[in-house]
């Protein structure tokens, strides 16, 4: 499987998906909707602002890692899958729990979904981190040559 494309086109397609979540909650607050602006609601308007927030924040981890994967081959030798599956399921799990969290709420307390969906996410999401940081880590410095037309030296500027 080829995980750069993959995540590539996930990547994108949720920054899509949480832009438009976040253009809507601007068109909520826009247009003065209770249900999100009145202050018992205000538990609601957290959590959906932490749902955009978190999950335009994951997408772009998704475009970083894809390109990762295509600039730094070496990275190929790695966890993939255990890092592919985990960064979808904090995809889904984390800004989903927030969402799920802002539908029902129980006196200024996210719903039970949240509560258990958001841990999780997270757990995932630091997993996934922490295998992308060591990959890294261990990948030496590229033997590649400098691009065409930059300097190999680094030229010393003339001192006044």
């Amino acid at each position: 499987m080829d995980y750069g494309r993959f995540h590539l086109r996930f990547g994108w397609w949720s920054l899509l998906v949480f832009t438009a979540l976040g253009l809507a909650l601007e068109g909520l607050h826009g247009f003065k909707i209770g249900a999100y602006l009145n202050v018992s609601n205000e538990t609601r308007r957290l959590m959906w602002t932490l749902a955009h927030a978190h999950g335009t924040l994951l997408s772009l981890v998704h475009i970083a890692f894809g390109l990762n994967l295509r600039v730094v081959p070496e990275m190929r030798l790695g966890n993939q899958r255990l890092i592919s599956t985990s960064l979808i399921g904090a995809s889904l799990l984390l800004p989903g729990g927030f969402f799920v969290g802002g539908i029902v709420f129980y006196g200024g307390d996210p719903g039970p979904g949240a509560i258990l969906m958001i841990p999780l996410g997270a757990a995932l999401m630091l997993i996934a981190v922490f295998l992308i940081a060591r990959t890294t880590a261990a990948v030496g410095p590229s033997e590649a040559p400098p691009p065409p037309g930059k300097p190999t030296s680094r030229r010393e500027s003339p001192r006044n």
